[in-house]
């Protein structure tokens, strides 16, 4: 029964999909779904069932505004632990190394289609929940840019971008750990550094020269590209990429203050940094 109603999902996504020109979004469009319904429900009932009993002062005594902000960060954490440990099993795949514009793999798609159906989750939190534009650009531009993977196209560097996820992680940690009492801790201190470095090196450094190899993937096959792919790909990492230069100078802000005991005001939303 289960492969029969995943069946009829993909048909009835099949003829959207070609009109679009994503025809392999098709083929997971059920596992689209199901990621989106998985971090909806770690968000909306998950989270406050095992946050309620496991931190019943810090989680008990927050608003609603602040419980929901809470939610979204376990199930910011969820998705940045599953995808990291997903996307590395897609590293060392002959078809898309071989063909990096244009290869294809449905282990890079399932990884990919996960991705999609929690960026779809992501960007309508930031909008229902707005509190800042960059948070709601960041999750278009991450949607666009994973749906329009299964065209295919360049799901060989999909699966490495999902791999900034890793400082989402210890930036999740360093808000949990604000919440529950342990705010300018040794454990914080420890954590904050780890950030900083994952960071830096992940998303800045190692996403720059990601960056620069993706440019020269995107420009030896221009002509074989759609105009829109280009701007879309093109214009949605660089301001990705400037957007993690920001949110860095503003971690970088936040936590010196924080560590030399001046009042700090500084929020986490979504797994990003706001003053």
């Amino acid at each position: 029964m289960i492969q029969d109603v995943r069946l009829q999902i993909r048909e009835f996504a099949a003829p959207a999909a070609q009109k679009l020109g994503i025809g392999k979004i098709s083929d997971f469009a059920d596992v689209i779904l199901l990621s989106f319904v998985f971090f909806t429900t770690v968000h909306n009932t998950f989270s406050p069932a095992v946050s309620g009993v496991l931190f019943p002062v810090s989680y008990g005594k927050a608003g609603k505004r602040g419980r929901n902000n809470w939610d979204i960060r376990v199930a910011s954490l969820v998705h940045a632990i599953l995808i990291i440990f997903l996307a590395g099993r897609c590293l060392n795949l002959p078809s898309l190394d071989q063909n990096r514009a244009f290869g294809w793999h449905d282990d890079a798609g399932f990884v990919i289609a996960i991705a999609t159906g929690y960026f779809i989750w992501d960007t309508l939190e930031s909008i229902i929940h707005f509190s800042d534009i960059g948070f709601v650009f960041h999750g278009i531009s991450c949607l666009l840019i994973y749906g329009l993977s299964f065209t295919p196209f360049v799901p060989y560097y999909a699966v490495r971008f999902l791999f900034w996820e890793l400082s989402t992680v210890f930036l999740n940690i360093h808000w949990f750990l604000d919440k529950t009492g342990k705010t300018g801790s040794a454990l914080q201190f420890v954590n904050g550094i780890v950030l900083i470095a994952t960071f830096l090196f992940v998303r800045c450094i190692w996403g720059a020269m990601m960056s620069y190899d993706f440019f020269v993937t995107l420009n030896s096959a221009h002509d074989q590209v759609l105009t829109p792919y280009l701007v879309i790909y093109g214009g949605g990492n660089v301001l990705l990429q400037g957007l993690n230069w920001f949110w860095f100078t503003k971690m970088i802000a936040a936590l010196a203050k924080r560590f030399q005991g001046k009042p700090n005001g500084h929020k986490v939303v979504n797994g990003k940094v706001k003053m």
